[in-house]
C-alpha cells in the first residue's frame, strides 16, 4: 500500500493519498494541439501517490522506480530529473493556492515510461488532484487537466496537447474520452465488452522531450500560419488544396492531421454502434497516415502492428507520440490469449501492458 511505503519513507501518515490512470489512446494521433478529436481510453493500470504538505521550500520525492529520494525546492527549475513532473505540480500548487510550502511525496507506478500511456500526466493530474483536495478547492477535473497541460508547456518545456491530462483526469476504465480539443467539450462512451483493446510495448523506449515531438509541433505551426487559423484538422478539403505552395513534408504533416481528425469522428460513431470491424479499418488507416504522412513510426513498430492484424487483430497503430513505445490493437476477447501469445512470441522484445 501507498500510504504505508509512505509512513516508511518518512516517518509519518500521509494527508492524503490517491490514484490516477494511464491512458492509451484509441485513435487521433497529434490532433489534440491542432483543434481536433481524440478518442483516447482510460486503463487500470496507473500512478499511486500519497501526500503530505510541508511549512517549509521542501519538496522530497520517493518513487518505487528510482533508488535515490529526490530533494527539491519551490525555486528548482526543469533539471530533466525524473522528480521533474512532480515539482513542476508543486510549485503550480503553491501559485494556484492550493498548497502554502512544499511537500513530501510517495509515487508508485504500474506504468512503464516511454510507453506512451501517460505516466507523466497521471503524476500531474494526479498531484494536483489531491493539493486541491487538500485545500478544499472547487476546481473542475476539466480545470485541473488544463493546469496539468501547463506544467508540461511551461515548466517541462514540452509542447503537448490536452488529451493526455483530460483522459486520466476525466476517464475511467472501460470508457473511452471522446473529446473535441478545440472546445473542451467532451463525450463518454462505453467500449464493448467482447472485445479488448490491447496494448503492446514495442521494446522500443523514447522520450518526446528529445526534440522529434517538437519538430512536428513547428510544421504543424507551419501550417497554421499558412491557413490563416488554428484548426488544422477541422480544415476544409479546398483548404487543403490551397496549401499546394508549401513544401511536401508540410502538406503531408497537414493531410494526417485532417484525416486523422475525420477518422476519430467517425470512429465515436463506431463505439456507439458496436462496429468494431469499421472501428478496426479506421485504427489501420490510421497508422498508415502516421507512418508515411506524419513519419512518427519506426520499423519495429510498423512490423509489431503488421503481425497484430495479420495473427487477428480488427486493426492496430502506433499509440501515443510516436517513435517507438506502444501500440493498441483491437481484438475479439476470445481470441485474445491465442493472438496475444503468437505475437509476443515472434517479437520476443515487446511486452504486453495491458
Amino acid at each position: 500500500m501507498i500510504e504505508e511505503r509512505f509512513e516508511t519513507v518518512f516517518g509519518r501518515k500521509p494527508d492524503i493519498s490517491g490514484f490516477t490512470p494511464g491512458r492509451v489512446n484509441l485513435i487521433g494521433e497529434h490532433t489534440d494541439y491542432n483543434g481536433g478529436m481524440v478518442l483516447p481510453t482510460a486503463l487500470k493500470l496507473g500512478v499511486s501517490l500519497a501526500f503530505s504538505p510541508r511549512n517549509d521550500n521542501e519538496i522530497r520525492i520517493w518513487s518505487d522506480k528510482f533508488e535515490d529520494l529526490a530533494e527539491r525546492r519551490l525555486s528548482d527549475k526543469s533539471t530533466q530529473h525524473w522528480s521533474d513532473y512532480i515539482t513542476g505540480a508543486i510549485i503550480l500548487a503553491n501559485e494556484q493556492g492550493y498548497l502554502n510550502g512544499g511537500a513530501d511525496i510517495a509515487v508508485e507506478t504500474t506504468l512503464p515510461f516511454g510507453a506512451g500511456i501517460s505516466s507523466s500526466a497521471a503524476v500531474t493530474v494526479g498531484i494536483l488532484k489531491l493539493t486541491r483536495d487538500i485545500a478544499k478547492a472547487g476546481t473542475s477535473d476539466k480545470d485541473i487537466a488544463v493546469l496539468a497541460r501547463r506544467i508540461e508547456n511551461e515548466y517541462i518545456g514540452m509542447p503537448c496537447g490536452i488529451m493526455d491530462q483530460m483522459a486520466v483526469a476525466i476517464a475511467n476504465p472501460g470508457q473511452a474520452l471522446a473529446l473535441d480539443t478545440e472546445t473542451l467539450e467532451y463525450e463518454l462512451v462505453d467500449l464493448p465488452k467482447n472485445y479488448h483493446m490491447a496494448v503492446i510495448h514495442s521494446g522500443q523506449f523514447r522520450q518526446l522531450n528529445e526534440g522529434r515531438y517538437k519538430e512536428r509541433k513547428e510544421e504543424c505551426d507551419a501550417v497554421k500560419a499558412e491557413l490563416g487559423h488554428d484548426n488544422i484538422c477541422q480544415m476544409t478539403d479546398s483548404e487543403f488544396d490551397s496549401l499546394k505552395n508549401l513544401p511536401d513534408v508540410l502538406r503531408r504533416r497537414a493531410k494526417h492531421c485532417m484525416t486523422d481528425h475525420r477518422r476519430t469522428v467517425e470512429a465515436v460513431t463506431c463505439l456507439r454502434q458496436h462496429d468494431m470491424v469499421r472501428l478496426g479499418k479506421l485504427m489501420n488507416e490510421s497508422h498508415i497516415s502516421m507512418r508515411d504522412d506524419f513519419e512518427i513510426t519506426v520499423p519495429k513498430v510498423n512490423a509489431l502492428v503488421e503481425d497484430a492484424i495479420k495473427l487477428g487483430a480488427l486493426g492496430a497503430r502506433q499509440t501515443g507520440g510516436g517513435f517507438g513505445g506502444c501500440i493498441v490493437a483491437c481484438i475479439a476477447i476470445d481470441k485474445l490469449e491465442t493472438w496475444k501469445t503468437a505475437l509476443l512470441d515472434k517479437h520476443p522484445e515487446s511486452f504486453w501492458v495491458s
